[in-house]
Parts: C-alpha cells; sequence; structure tokens
C-alpha cells in the first residue's frame, strides 16, 4: 500500500485501523451528533421528571395525612365568633360592642378599596395569584432573611394567617405550620379571595382589645372603618406586624414611620397613585389618647357584672338597652377630671365618683373613678366609705316621725354620750338653735343628741327603709356617719326625698333583646312602696332646701330650680360628699384618695357641690322649675323641744322657746369639718 508524499511527511503519526474506520464512517455519515451532551441533558429532565413525581407523590401522602390528622369536628365550616353584646345609651347610640353583634361587621363592599389594599400591599403582595401558599413569596422572605442574618420577613400568606386564627393554636411547629398550609388551600378552594380577605379583616387582632378592623376603626380613631382614610388604613395595616411595637395611640412615632412604609408600597403596587401616597403623608390623623378610655366603661362593667342575673343562656347576639343618659354621662366625666386637675393636687384629693338618676331610680350616668384606663376599679358600686354629715337626713327623718319638726329647738352645746364626744368645728356651739338651722349649718351635737333621743337601732332603721344595704353600727356615732356605704347606696337612699317618698332600687338595664327580637328580660315595676309620710316628706325637704339656700351647700344652686341637698365631711377630711337633688333627679358625689390618705379641707360643700352643679346644671336644660313633693306641717317651737346635757344624756324635757330664731354666724372655713 501506497501513501502520498503528504502522508509521508507526517513524521510518526500512524493511524490505527479503529480510527480509520471511523474516519471512514465520518466522511460517510456527516458530522457526528452531540451524544455525550444531550445524554446528560436527558439525564437531568429524567432526574427532575422522577424527583417532582415522587415529590409530588410525598406532597400528596402528607397532604392527605395532614388532614385526616387534622381535627374534623368544625373542620368544614368557619368557627362563629361568641355571641355579640351590643350595650346601647337611652337614645339608641353604642355605648359598648362586645364581640360582633353582626357577626362580621366590616363588609368588603362598604370599605374603601385602600383599606383592604393596605394589608395586601403590607402583608401579602401576592395576595390575588396565589393558591393559598406563595411558593414565590416563600423564596423571597427566606432570601431576605438570609441577606439581613435576623427575621426581616414572614412567608405565610393572608390565607395562612387567617387558617392559623381560625382553627390552630399559636404554637410554632413544624406540624403547625404544615397544618397552616394544608387549611390555607383548603380555605382558598371553599372561598373567594373578598371572602377571604373580608373574615382576615374581621378576625385579625389590632392592638388595644380591639379584634377585626371595625373595632380597631372606633377603638384608634372614634369612627367606623367605612370612614378611615389612607393614613389611617395604612397605620392600621401596619399594626399587624407587631401590635404592641406599632400602636398609633402608644407608639405614635414607630408607628407613623411604619404607615409610611405601607404606603410606599401600596404606590409601588399600584394601589394608590403618588400623588394620593404624597397628600396621605400629610394628611392630619388624630389618634384617641392611648391613655383615655371613656368613663362609660365603668357603667359597661357594672352591667356586665348583672348580666348572668338578668339572662342565664343566650346563643345568639343580645342587645342590651340602658338607661345611660350619655349627655349627662359626658359632663359627669369631664367635670370630675377638670375639677381634679384643677385643684386635686393642691388639696391632696386624687379620685372621686358620680353617680346620677332618675326619681324611678334608673341610672342615668355612672363615673367610677378618675381615669378607667389607669384604675377599672369602680368607686361608684364597690368603693365603701363614710358618708360623714350626709347621713344626717336619716337622723332627722326619724326624728320628725316621733314628732320633732324643723322647729323644734335643740340647745348645741359640748355633750357627752357614754364614752363619746361629739365635737363641732373648732369646739364652736350656738345654744338654742332650731332642727332646720342645725341641718342647714350640719351642726354635729344636735344630730348626736337626736340619735341618742330615738335610738341608733331606729335610725339605723330608717336608714336600711330607704335603701341603705351596708352594715350599720347601732352606736350614737352613726348619726355622723360612721359606718361606710357606697356612692351608689347613699345616692338611691335619697331618691325617696325627691320622688314623693317611694324607695327605689337602683337600675340601669330596661331591656335585653336577642338579635332575632325575642326579649330576654324587661324590667318592670315602678318602686318598692312608700316609706314615709307626706307631712315628714315636707319637714325633710324644708330642712334639704335650707342647706343649699343659706346653708354649707349654697355652691350647689343654679336657676330658678328648688335644689335640697345634704353636705359631708368624714374625720379628718378623708371623705367629701354631696348628695343633692331637684324633683327631676338625684345626683350623688364622692371625693377623697383611695389609701384613705387626708385631704387638704375638702368639705362637701367645696369641690363635690361644684361638680355636682357641673353635671345638673347642663341635664336641666328644659326643664321646667318645680317645688320639692311634701307638706309642710304647721309651725311649731315647743313641740318636740330636746334639751340635753352631760348630766343626763337624751333627756327630753320642754322648755320656753326661743325669741327669736338665732342670728347666724359666718366664719371663714364655713364649710370644714363640723360646719358641712
Amino acid at each position: 500500500m501506497r501513501f502520498s508524499g503528504d502522508d509521508k511527511k507526517r513524521k510518526g503519526r500512524k493511524r490505527t485501523e479503529p480510527q480509520l474506520f471511523s474516519a471512514v464512517t465520518r466522511s460517510t455519515r456527516g458530522p457526528e451528533p452531540k451524544r455525550r451532551k444531550r445524554s446528560i441533558l436527558g439525564r437531568v429532565l429524567s432526574f427532575f421528571f422522577v424527583l417532582g413525581f415522587w415529590g409530588a407523590v410525598v406532597g400528596g401522602l402528607a397532604f392527605a395525612y395532614i388532614w385526616f390528622s387534622l381535627d374534623q369536628r368544625g373542620l368544614l365550616q368557619i368557627p362563629q365568633r361568641q355571641p355579640g353584646i351590643m350595650i346601647l345609651a337611652s337614645d339608641g347610640t353604642v355605648l359598648s360592642e362586645q364581640g360582633a353583634f353582626f357577626g362580621d361587621a366590616a363588609r368588603m363592599g362598604e370599605l374603601p378599596d385602600y383599606v383592604p389594599n393596605a394589608v395586601i400591599a403590607i402583608e401579602d403582595r401576592r395576595f390575588r395569584f396565589h393558591y393559598g401558599v406563595d411558593p414565590v413569596g416563600l423564596v423571597r422572605a427566606i432570601t431576605r432573611n438570609l441577606v439581613a442574618g435576623h427575621m426581616v420577613q414572614g412567608g405565610s400568606t393572608l390565607t395562612q394567617q387567617l387558617a392559623k386564627n381560625l382553627f390552630l393554636t399559636p404554637e410554632r411547629t413544624l406540624t403547625r405550620k404544615a397544618q397552616e398550609a394544608v387549611l390555607a388551600i383548603w380555605l382558598e378552594s371553599k372561598f373567594s379571595k373578598d371572602e377571604i380577605l373580608q373574615l382576615y379583616l374581621n378576625r385579625v387582632y389590632f392592638g388595644s382589645g380591639a379584634y377585626g378592623i371595625e373595632q380597631a376603626a372606633h377603638v384608634f380613631y372614634n369612627k367606623p372603618a367605612a370612614e378611615l382614610s389612607i393614613i389611617e388604613a395604612a397605620t392600621l395595616a401596619g399594626v399587624l406586624k407587631a401590635p404592641s411595637n406599632y400602636s398609633p395611640s402608644k407608639q405614635p412615632e414607630e408607628s407613623l414611620a411604619r404607615a409610611k412604609l405601607v404606603i410606599s408600597a401600596m404606590a409601588e403596587q399600584n394601589f394608590i397613585s403618588a400623588e394620593d401616597a404624597k397628600n396621605a403623608i400629610i394628611a392630619p390623623s388624630s389618634v384617641v389618647a392611648g391613655d383615655y378610655v371613656p368613663a362609660k366603661q365603668y357603667a359597661v362593667d357594672w352591667i356586665d357584672d348583672q348580666l348572668p342575673l338578668l339572662v342565664k343562656d343566650y346563643d345568639q347576639s343580645i342587645r342590651i338597652e340602658t338607661t345611660i343618659d350619655p349627655a349627662i354621662q359626658s359632663s359627669a366625666e369631664q367635670s370630675l377630671r377638670q375639677r381634679l386637675s384643677e385643684s386635686g393636687k393642691k388639696l391632696n384629693v386624687s379620685e372621686g365618683a358620680i353617680v346620677v338618676m332618675d326619681g324611678s331610680g334608673a341610672v342615668t350616668a355612672m363615673v367610677g373613678g378618675r381615669s378607667y384606663k389607669k384604675s377599672q376599679y369602680n368607686r361608684a358600686t364597690k368603693a365603701k366609705r363614710q358618708p360623714g354629715s350626709a347621713f344626717k337626713p336619716f337622723v332627722y327623718l326619724t326624728a320628725f316621725e316621733h314628732g320633732y319638726t324643723p322647729d323644734s329647738v335643740v340647745v348645741d352645746e359640748p355633750v357627752q354620750i357614754g364614752g363619746w364626744s361629739p365635737e363641732n368645728y373648732k369646739q364652736n356651739y350656738q345654744g338654742p338653735v332650731t332642727l332646720e338651722h342645725a341641718f342647714a349649718e350640719s351642726i354635729n351635737s344636735v344630730a348626736a343628741k337626736l340619735a341618742f333621743a330615738v335610738g341608733p337601732a331606729t335610725v339605723a332603721a330608717t336608714a336600711e327603709r330607704l335603701g341603705i344595704t351596708s352594715p350599720l353600727g347601732h352606736d350614737a356615732s352613726i348619726a355622723l356617719g360612721t359606718s361606710e356605704v357606697t356612692p351608689l347606696e347613699l345616692t338611691a337612699a335619697f331618691v325617696p326625698f325627691s320622688n314623693g317618698g317611694t324607695v327605689v332600687q337602683p337600675y340601669v338595664v330596661r331591656r335585653i333583646v336577642a338579635r332575632d327580637g325575642t326579649v330576654l328580660y324587661e324590667r318592670k315595676g315602678d318602686g318598692l312602696g312608700r316609706v314615709m309620710g307626706e307631712t315628714e316628706l315636707g319637714n325633710m325637704n324644708r330642712i334639704f332646701r335650707a342647706v343649699v339656700r343659706e346653708g354649707t351647700a349654697t355652691k350647689a344652686q343654679f336657676g330658678n330650680f328648688d335644689i335640697g341637698g345634704k353636705t359631708g365631711t368624714s374625720q379628718d377630711y378623708r371623705d367629701a360628699w354631696f348628695v343633692g337633688f331637684t324633683p327631676y333627679m338625684v345626683a350623688g358625689v364622692w371625693m377623697g384618695n383611695d389609701d384613705n390618705s387626708p385631704t387638704k379641707s375638702v368639705t362637701g360643700g367645696s369641690l363635690p357641690a361644684q361638680v355636682w352643679r357641673d353635671v345638673m346644671e347642663p341635664a336641666h336644660a328644659g326643664f321646667t322649675p318645680a317645688a320639692l313633693p311634701g307638706s309642710l306641717a304647721a309651725p311649731q317651737q315647743i313641740s318636740g323641744q330636746v334639751i340635753v346635757s352631760n348630766a343626763e344624756p337624751a333627756q327630753q324635757t320642754v322648755a320656753p322657746p326661743p325669741v327669736a330664731k338665732p342670728k347666724k354666724k359666718k366664719y371663714l372655713f364655713d364649710y370644714l369639718f363640723g360646719k358641712n
């Protein structure tokens, strides 16, 4: 075999037979296909196909296992919220809404688009596109967390969050996370996106006790969710990440920064325009003060306490119609806050309570303290304090029922009853005085003598007959109000003096109605019966009137209204009271300190009388002045006269009447202890 010249030049380069065969083959079949590369690609595709197949199998099995391992009871329906309680004021306005009276309160069709879109923008921007679980969002969250080195973004969708809130416990485990994903897929298969979003907005927690967008709008902005502005909607959406850290009322700076981030996300996703975003950031937004809860909550708590006694069981939302008057309630809260703010520190008085009721015993206003946010203790219904001279009406009524009259004369002098020696202010004594004068000037010695004369137990029985329910002492010191009572019961015990002599049981609930219209409770009855005669009532209102016109409570007067009342101050000025009334309503005011420390000479005729007038004057707008009830007895100057000396306490005698009514003395401290 011969080689060409070119072949000879290739020194040492010999082809083996296989190589020659390959060369011939390539020359006849053209270029060799890239089998090796295709084989690798095929293997890769095959690997992923097999992986995907078995992944789907395993995923399906896992889904089925988790699905059947879940508690099926209630799984196939959305858990109902607890029956709601809507508490209404006397004018039909809402005092309080607990739970959701109308189920899911906020409806998507009633909300501005930017309210739900604010939540989508910051919590789950792919909400409209995923099917309950968002792999893209999960990968994005993992990447950002790895870059940041700590958790900065969660991977749960809104649907997953809803599933957790509806069905699962808050524990953080892989099992619970898997259950969350399974339930999220189930929710997506059963409900539309808008239905899921509506459920989420109505069930999620916004902080400060607000569950759902409707409650949050009222708690933070005092408005319905349908009236939220863009900045307000963005603020509430921002709260969801950490309610305690982004609360607009407690953390305003952090909340605003978060809201700006939400607005930026909304603009980026074209939920709002750039111009809307700019205007939203500079728009004013008034957040309810973080330390403020209306004082009406004291009344709401009182109503809640009574509910189990009025309605045993209910399986649907209920509406509670009450006697609370919003205008009177508001003025009562405002007056107490303002008076304590202006004078509390100077006079060392820090707390107070107010109760207002009408002649039937219906409570129209209740303030249990200076700030419900700082103290939920309801002093109006629970605090038992010494009423001081505000208890004297029961002493005088008992005396009138035993034959005394406002014109009866008693000697105001030092007195000792057993081992007890009551004193007047600065040990000032006026000698013979009428009972009307003694009551108006709150003279202690006269009240003590009367109590001893008629019997302390009889005085206690009179007080109980008029509505005092707290235990009372049966010694002579009862005359000066040493037995403790609550503002509610003392105010209620004064109602018979205003309504014609009928004792009442204080109440606040008129009617309770189920959502379907069924009446579950309705108050009936107008009182517990008459407890005093017409003459005794007239005598009492004569001396009550003198207290306000010329005695220790002149600061309570307003307009041409016929007003009666009694001041009270306990020992060392620890408690200051004024309970007063007109023919239309009664109000009681207590002021003092929770630790029972003395005030700086605060008496019933000072701050309490001023608060009383602040509340009652506007409450009587539109009323025509009328006379207090009762018939006056014919003036008597001898019958029932009492002279008691230290040697012979409580001895009744008849003595010549005084020539004239003693002239009233004026002192710089007329309103201090012993003169209140």
